[in-house]
């Protein structure tokens, strides 16, 4: 993991220097980058979709649905290509948005902060949503970045299973190399719905993930962050 922050809330409790045990199944950090197999793309997208839609096909039958019914005949196509195309269009590394950098010509020294960016993911535990919103900032090293390009690298990084606590450093690393800065932070709010609509069955629980980098990592900077995501 990063030596710089990485802070969790559950519940509204601080969850520092937390281990699978106290944290639970449902938020293991296994590591930065995302658990692929060496040939993830011997398949091309196309042949993908034809698997995936013969093997939810089958996940379709075997739970006792009647493929014949005129509502269900095409899901499996349908959820093969949403896999594909959109959920999961993040694993594909050709689907990494491509970001131009410009110089810092307004000499803007100060935090820029991109808040209340939505997003949708899936829990790599269970597939079921993971819907909320990030907060990404940073402070110019010499170059800036276009501000729409903030919000596709945050959807880039989300379109795929995840973790929480893996979506969050995986955006701050990303933002960290593109800028040439360790001054970024990454604040997520987001909700589960493998805690909402199944196990537990808790409606109103939200879970906080913040990476604090570089100039970022000091009580006077994380208030003033706060103070902009706030207002």
């Amino acid at each position: 993991m990063s030596t710089n922050t990485l802070e969790i809330k559950k519940n509204g409790q601080k969850l520092n220097g937390f281990t699978p045990s106290e944290i639970g199944d449902d938020h293991l950090y296994t590591g930065l980058e995302t658990p692929m197999k060496a040939d993830a793309f011997k398949l091309s997208d196309e042949e993908k979709k034809e698997r995936i839609a013969i093997l939810f096909e089958e996940i379709m039958d075997v739970i006792g649905l009647d493929l014949t019914d005129d509502s269900l005949k095409g899901t499996p196509k349908r959820v093969a290509k949403m896999y594909i195309d959109e959920i999961f269009s993040g694993l594909n590394p050709v689907n990494k948005p491509k970001v131009a950098l410009f110089d810092n010509k307004y000499q803007y020294n100060q935090m820029l902060v991109e808040k209340n960016i939505t997003f949708y993911s899936n829990c790599e535990h269970h597939f079921v949503p993971i819907i909320g919103k990030a907060h990404v900032a940073y402070i110019s090293s010499g170059k800036v970045i276009g501000l729409s390009k903030l919000n596709r690298i945050v959807q880039y990084y989300a379109k795929r299973p995840q973790v929480q606590e893996r979506l969050t450093n995986q955006i701050a690393e990303e933002l960290k190399a593109i800028l040439n800065t360790e001054d970024v932070a990454v604040i997520i709010d987001a909700k589960h719905l493998c805690v909402s609509s199944r196990g537990i069955k808790d409606d109103t629980s939200a879970t906080v993930t913040t990476f604090y980098g570089g100039q970022f990592n000091t009580p006077e900077k994380i208030t003033e962050l706060h103070n902009y995501i706030n207002n």
